[in-house]
């Protein structure tokens, strides 16, 4: 069980909840076949982690299942950030063995602190052998779900989590793991009155990738578009997501800034994974090396047939 931080082991303080259990606090009471191993990684609000520091999660887990006698892995992590940490370890996944992100809504001093019985649920799923082969899985509120795909929907729920699609293909970037995440990705929100220097000055601070949170099903204002082209004729990959929850991500509008322009602009599209995912997913292609057919490739395996 690695340990990062985050709501399960905070405490309230007068300057707000900071983590300050450690991971040997954190074991839960489980069945006496399963033996908990605590390994403390470090101890961060996931709002504050960096890319070194997620990847670093990521590390953490290949280098627990390097040890043959271990069953599955879970893992503590602040629910803020937990779904792109959740969904980098799917990306290399290879190994069968289970992999659990768990988190908590609620402090650990808190009345209905809910990190205990989430932990609990997350541990005996890691030794289960139905969740063996599914990739890494996400544990909170009473609810398993698949890493690929998985969101945030609520910030006091306890069912913190839902899914954009819970049958999402599980496409690899790489079965093992690259020295570090090289690429810089940056996630530009798309709004009324966006300036298309927000894209310029990605393509300027030397970005390799951009990952556009457009309106409806892939939409923008002309301007955006003719910025994605200037990015693109720059060996920039744009990938196009979408800020809403639920439903498909496609070419189908024009006017200069629908779908339809912008992938003509040379955006790639993301069907099913939300801008977070979508950016974890291009970091790490392009850390490997990939080039723009490689990530148009894996968007598009990415989607159920």
């Amino acid at each position: 069980m690695i340990t990062t931080g985050g709501t399960a082991a905070s405490r309230t303080t007068d300057d707000g909840a900071v983590p300050v259990l450690t991971a040997a606090d954190l074991v839960p009471t489980v069945s006496d076949d399963i033996t908990v191993i605590p390994v403390e990684l470090m101890a961060v609000d996931s709002s504050a982690m960096t890319v070194r520091e997620q990847f670093a999660v990521v590390r953490a887990i290949a280098d627990a299942l390097d040890d043959p006698e271990v069953t599955g892995v879970v893992v503590t992590h602040g629910t803020d950030t937990l779904e792109e940490t959740a969904y980098l370890a799917d990306l290399f996944a290879a190994d069968p063995r289970t992999v659990v992100f768990t988190g908590a809504q609620y402090p650990a001093d808190h009345p209905e602190s809910d990190g205990p019985a989430n932990i609990t649920t997350a541990v005996t799923a890691a030794a289960d052998p139905q969740y063996r082969g599914r990739g890494v899985l996400v544990a909170l509120g009473g609810t398993i779900l698949n890493a690929r795909g998985v969101f945030k929907r609520s910030t006091t729920d306890i069912r913190a989590f839902d899914t954009v699609n819970a049958d999402l293909p599980r496409p690899l970037v790489a079965e093992a793991l690259p020295d570090r995440l090289r690429a810089r990705v940056d996630l530009i929100a798309l709004y009324p009155g966006v300036s298309p220097g927000t894209i310029a000055a990605a393509v300027e601070q030397r970005a390799s990738g951009i990952v556009l949170s457009a309106t409806g099903s892939g939409n923008t204002h002309p301007d955006i578009t003719a910025q994605v082209s200037l990015a693109v004729q720059r060996d920039v990959v744009v990938v196009v997501s979408t800020r809403v929850p639920f439903g498909t991500v496609e070419p189908t509008y024009g006017g200069g800034g629908g779908g339809v322009d912008l992938n003509r602009a040379g955006a790639i599209f993301s069907p099913w994974l939300r801008a977070p995912q979508a950016r974890m997913a291009l970091l790490a292609l392009l850390s490997v090396g990939a080039d723009r057919q490689r990530v148009s490739e894996f968007f598009a395996a990415s989607s159920p047939s």
